[in-house]
């Protein structure tokens, strides 16, 4: 029973997150509408670094976690090299998944 609430609090947050992600893409999609009753077109803004923010942030965030959780192997009774067990994994995720993307933006980059 004791679980119970902790559960429901995660579901809750979770909901909330990708409820209002639904919100914002169906606003998008009542405005792409509405232009397109008028004749107009939305105009495509896009400068091609999408890649790159996303890439930034992505591995910010892994690292953060990386460093966040480098502690822990500290306090771990087994020995892991560098101190380094596969709790490593949360931060090391994020954090070569955004290192790829910035690759990604670099390597396909049009000049």
């Amino acid at each position: 029973m004791n679980d119970i609430i902790p559960c429901l609090g995660v579901v809750g947050v979770l909901t909330i997150i990708f409820g209002f992600l639904a919100f914002l893409r169906y606003m998008n999609y009542k405005e792409a509408i509405a232009l397109a009753e008028k004749g107009l077109a939305r105009p495509e803004a896009r400068s091609g670094k999408g890649l790159l923010r996303w890439g930034i942030v992505i591995a910010s965030i892994g690292f953060a976690l990386s460093i966040g959780l480098y502690p822990i192997g500290f306090d771990s009774g087994n020995n892991y090299p560098l101190h380094l067990g596969p709790w490593m994994l949360g931060g090391f995720v994020p954090l070569f998944l955004g290192l790829g993307l910035i690759l990604l933006h670099y390597l396909t980059e049009k000049e």
